[in-house]
């Protein structure tokens, strides 16, 4: 249950009536469902109570403080990729022996602020990086906690923009070369390695190519107790997909159980960075109908959201479902809805039949919690949209809508 459904005719982001938001708010509107958070995130982290865990929230989906504040006070920790993610997480209140940081760019002021902060570990993908958090550590006198994001050479079957586990991908280290970080990670006298992290892809609709990855890093890690190092943390990333159209990803239920099985007996504390899959659907992107226009081969829908608002669909020609705000009884048309961005892969669906819509009606773009403001940009000097948190009866404003002064803010 997402909490988004039609109540005679209308939209209901729980207990309160979409219409009313965009009414109050404006368009485009980013609306969240608090219960639908909570819901999933207990789902999810309650999958792996048969095993030492925690849960991570990957920030880079959705980083609204408030969120980050919602899921903290349930357990979370955080996967962080940046040092503005660092500081979202603090300022939410995590705690930092709560919070990962992965990515393959830290640059030195990023290492030294969560050295500083004290996060439980680095996910490190090269040797340059080992090194680099080795000196930075050194010069501060603490020691540096490090797992190293092993390439386990897995096909996610997903979208090739979002493989990360694959020989020819950016991120990580081959398991050969993996083997020689962790000889000298033991040699380093400013780190400590204590984990091993492997992160496949993302919106994988299957968990045979994490089990495959996971034999392979059990392999490895075997390798490492002959070396005499005490592996304590097994990060397994996340990845694991929504339904936006006819997808049948795995219950969180079903991967918790095949990991239990496998890891149950061993001595260590899995480490899971779920992001889409706990706050992909619990958002939606609400959107007003400028113009409607017929061309000779075309019928379009003009919106005010666009490419700026939700990339997904221009980037990875994602789909969305799309419905009315507000129910009217008409067949449907076949429509492209497009944005008024000055780009012809400025859409949001293409030859998608929808009820007749008239210029002013409102839409709703599902499933769009997950790299959808977080993703989005100024191109065109656009205001980026406000964001809304719904709780049961209650709506408030997470993120105020972006003025024209907000553009030129930091422009001297």
């Amino acid at each position: 249950m997402h909490h988004f459904e039609m109540r005679n005719g209308n939209l209901f982001a729980e207990e309160v009536p979409v219409s009313e938001l965009v009414r109050t708010h404006g368009t485009p509107l980013y609306i969240y469902s608090a219960a639908t958070i909570r819901r999933h995130f207990e789902t999810f982290d309650s999958a792996f109570a048969g095993l030492r865990h925690l849960t991570c929230y990957s920030v880079k989906a959705n980083s609204n403080v408030n969120l980050l504040r919602l899921m903290g006070s349930m357990g979370a920790g955080l996967d962080i990729v940046s040092g503005g993610e660092l500081y979202r997480g603090l300022a939410a209140g995590v705690p930092a022996e709560r919070i990962v940081y992965s990515g393959v760019g830290k640059r030195p002021e990023e290492i030294k602020e969560a050295l500083s902060a004290g996060i439980l570990m680095f996910n490190v993908e090269s040797l340059a990086e080992l090194v680099r958090i080795n000196d930075i550590a050194q010069g501060m006198g603490t020691v540096a906690k490090v797992s190293f994001r092993i390439n386990p050479d897995v096909d996610p079957k997903t979208h090739p923009y979002i493989s990360t586990g694959m020989k020819k991908n950016k991120f990580g280290l081959d398991l050969e070369k993996s083997l020689e970080a962790y000889a000298l990670a033991r040699d380093l006298t400013a780190i400590e390695p204590v984990g091993i992290d492997c992160h496949i892809g993302s919106q994988l609709t299957s968990i045979s190519p994490f089990l495959e990855a996971l034999d392979k890093i059990l392999n490895f890690k075997a390798k490492l107790d002959e070396m005499g190092l005490s592996i304590s943390y097994l990060d397994l990333g996340g990845g694991l997909g929504i339904t936006y159209n006819e997808e049948e990803p795995p219950h969180p239920r079903e991967f918790g159980e095949a990991l239990t099985a496998r890891l149950r007996d061993m001595p260590l504390t899995v480490i899971l960075e779920p992001g889409r899959v706990i706050v992909g659907n619990a958002g939606i992107l609400a959107t007003q109908v400028v113009y409607t226009k017929q061309t000779p081969s075309k019928r379009f829908l003009i919106v005010d959201a666009a490419m700026n608002d939700l990339v997904r669909p221009a980037l990875y020609d994602s789909f969305h479902r799309i419905g009315e705000i507000t129910a009217h009884d008409r067949p449907p048309v076949k429509v492209d809805v497009v944005g008024p961005i000055c780009e012809s892969s400025d859409f949001l669906a293409r030859d998608r039949e929808l009820p007749g819509m008239e210029q002013g009606e409102y839409l709703a773009v599902y499933s769009a919690g997950a790299y959808g403001f977080a993703m989005s940009s100024n191109y065109n000097s656009r205001p980026r949209a406000a964001e809304i948190l719904v709780d049961g009866s209650q709506a408030r404003v997470i993120r105020r809508r972006e003025t024209y002064e907000d553009l030129t803010a930091l422009e001297k």
